[in-house]
């Protein structure tokens, strides 16, 4: 059975007005437990406005959201619920911090939920080592720390709730490469321990390419595609045509393949590149 599921998910903003524009239309996807996707889409495409229904922040104007099964709106008393089991990070969630210290800040959420102290406790001290904060720092004021470091226990608050699915909206927006790498390193370190179903939102599909199983990709308010990773950048040429970048090195390689050099497979990690490459060089080699 899917952890997360839509059927013929559709929001209308401003219905029956002259702003009426429909975000998300008759979108049907299956998302199972313990994949990592990975989520584009151009501006206004409707990604945004579609994971915002994944956990009951937004209501469909018309189909179905289900959590393992169940129909997150069969009762809307029970919405509060679906947020600890599916946690949000919005972008840029490092200024949503407010509490007194990192360790309060990370411990807010598994404390709506009820835990007792021990279980809150191991929760901060494992979700802190996941997304790489000293335990010297848990005790500090989240305000003196740098910027990285403030979005990194922003995300932390989140993860410690250990949701069954985590949607994170632009983790490494505004981040330079370095700071960029090491939060998804942190990400998928958490989503390792967890087993737990991560979804990513990125404009970026170098970063996606590296750690997605299945892309999902949004066009103008519809389900452009949604398969694994290497079918994807198979297609790699409509992509650009709807107003998407394609990694440089598939780039290369989609201009290699065009001047009669076919490597016979979809590249787009460097280090694939590198190893077909190499491989490639050996053969000519012994020729």
């Amino acid at each position: 059975m899917p952890v997360l599921e839509t059927r013929g998910l559709t929001y209308t903003y401003s219905p029956g007005t002259p702003f009426e524009k429909t975000a998300v239309d008759h979108v049907d996807l299956s998302i199972e437990e313990g994949e990592m996707i990975g989520v584009m889409g151009h501006t206004g495409s409707g990604k945004s406005t579609l994971i915002q229904h994944f956990n009951g922040l937004l209501r469909p104007t018309s189909g179905q959201i289900l959590l393992e099964g169940k129909d997150i709106w069969e009762d809307k008393k029970n919405i509060r619920s679906v947020r600890f089991r599916v946690g949000l990070v919005f972008q840029y969630p490092e200024y949503q911090i407010f509490e007194e210290t990192v360790y309060k800040d990370i411990a807010f959420g598994p404390k709506n939920m009820g835990l007792d102290d021990k279980e809150i406790e191991r929760r901060v001290l494992a979700t802190a080592e996941d997304i790489g904060l000293d335990t010297a720092l848990l005790e500090r004021s989240p305000f003196e720390l740098s910027g990285g470091q403030k979005r990194r226990v922003a995300i932390a608050g989140v993860m410690a709730m250990e949701p069954k699915v985590l949607i994170l909206d632009e983790p490494t927006a505004g981040l330079d490469p370095a700071g960029r790498d090491l939060i998804l390193e942190h990400i998928k370190a958490y989503h390792k321990r967890t087993g737990n179903t991560t979804l990513i939102v990125s404009h970026s599909m170098e970063d996606i390419a590296t750690f997605a199983d299945r892309i999902l990709v949004m066009n103008k308010a519809k389900l452009f595609c949604f398969d694994e990773t290497k079918k994807v950048f198979a297609r790699s040429e409509e992509i650009s045509q709807i107003g998407l970048d394609v990694p440089q090195v598939t780039k290369v390689f989609t201009k290699l393949k065009q001047r009669g050099l076919d490597f016979g497979k979809e590249v787009y990690t460097v280090g694939y590149a590198r190893e077909l490459l190499l491989k490639k060089l050996a053969e000519r080699g012994r020729d």
